[in-house]
């Protein structure tokens, strides 16, 4: 394991840094700025996003690299977690409650509300044009989070 760890961090040390024409990955957000300093002392913060993780599996991650060192105050590390869980958590559209879809789609409560009557009613969604059907979801805020939808 320690292995691993030394090799994962050996190889996104010495990633090419995004050139400034890429576009920026990092929604702006609570923890952002934390995300960005702390994480980047070691390895490039794209690095760290390059898979979906529930909330239990980012707090994992972020206990493993403070086991590591990384350095940050514990409100730093809740900061961190919060932004990642938000930003780069999975949104399993067809599990989810309307609470849990109205956080994580940024919808009002009525639309997360349709989208679960939509898929108690016709059964599960299978794409994103099925989703974008739920009358009073905007289809651009389905597009913003289509990487992190999961059917």
């Amino acid at each position: 394991m320690a292995a691993f760890m030394v090799a994962a961090l050996t190889a996104a040390a010495t990633a090419q840094p995004p050139s400034s024409t890429t576009p920026d990955r990092f929604p702006d957000g609570a923890g952002k700025s934390a995300l960005l300093k702390v994480c980047s002392n070691c390895h490039t913060a794209e690095s760290v996003i390059q898979t979906l993780k529930t909330r239990q599996e980012w707090s994992d991650v972020i206990d493993q690299m403070a086991h590591f060192g990384a350095e940050a105050s514990e409100q730093e590390f809740d900061q961190i977690l919060a932004y990642l869980v938000k930003s780069f958590s999975p949104i399993k559209v067809n599990k989810a409650s309307a609470k849990e879809l109205e956080a994580a789609l940024d919808v009002p409560a009525g639309v997360a509300e349709a989208i679960v009557t939509r898929r108690s009613d016709s059964g599960d969604f299978k794409t994103l044009d099925d989703l974008q059907k739920v009358p009073g979801l905007d289809a651009a805020k389905i597009e913003a989070q289509k990487a992190r939808i999961v059917f």
